[in-house]
């Protein structure tokens, strides 16, 4: 078994749900279960974040225009229904069904009908960005699942490959992150740096300047940014395999 992962970045106005996380930074969507058929597709989602952006968020799923995961710009025409499982403060798991139209697409169906069944969905959201993870068999046809996906996606949604690899049973999106035994305070260092321009040539930004907009120690961020990269390195040469051989073939 391997694990194909990839990101898709949603445009202002093509998504509800994204529009809603980018209000709100630091909310965030993690799938709990998934389930498609070629006729319908259903799925659970857990958020968590502040009272005002849940209750922003349970607006959204409840919009006329929101099918969950469906990649059709246009109406499709499908009937969705979303329910309020749970709610509190600082929790919100709703559930998202939707019967499919001929019009309709999504991730899901995509690799329902390209890649096969027996397929395994993790999802994970923050701000526009909507990360998958499939589990799949290692005989599946990666490439052609990718051009699927492009080709429905269009221009409103941009695509970023993370990984191909084998599969590995420690690695969850539960923590949050793509980037493997990344913390939660180096990733926000890293994401700061990059919005800030620390990582532009030349940089828009000095170490000191950033370490005192996030109101931590020069010593601190230094640190977090140096294991965040060294992280990411580590991710992208286990990652290099696969994921280039399966996508140039």
């Amino acid at each position: 078994m391997r694990e194909f992962v990839f990101a898709l970045e949603y445009e202002p106005g093509t998504n509800p749900v994204a529009d809603v996380l980018e209000a709100h930074p630091g909310t965030r969507v993690r799938s709990l279960s998934y389930h498609v058929t070629p006729d319908s597709l259903w799925r659970v989602d857990h958020a968590g974040g502040s009272s005002e952006a849940l209750e922003a968020l349970e607006s959204a799923y409840a919009e006329p225009a929101y099918f969950a995961d469906c990649l059709v710009r246009d109406d499709c025409g499908a009937t969705c229904e979303t329910q309020v499982l749970d709610r509190s403060s600082e929790e919100l798991v709703v559930y998202t069904y939707w019967d499919r139209t001929e019009a309709c697409t999504s991730v899901p169906h995509l690799a329902l009908e390209t890649l096969g069944t027996g397929l395994l969905f993790e999802t994970y959201r923050e701000g526009r960005r909507h990360r998958w993870r499939i589990v799949l068999d290692d005989g599946a046809p990666v490439r052609a699942f990718f051009d699927a996906l492009g080709a429905a996606v269009g221009a409103c949604t941009g695509i970023e490959l993370l990984r191909l690899t084998d599969l590995d049973p420690d690695r969850s999106f539960a923590g949050a992150s793509d980037e493997p035994a990344m913390a939660r305070e180096q990733r926000r260092a890293l994401r700061a740096a990059v919005e800030h321009g620390y990582y532009e040539t030349p940089r828009a930004i000095d170490l000191s300047e950033l370490a005192d907009r996030l109101e931590i120690p020069r010593s601190t961020l230094s640190y977090r940014l140096r294991r965040a990269e060294a992280a990411l390195a580590k991710g992208a040469v286990a990652g290099e395999r696969s994921l280039e051989d399966d996508l140039t073939q």
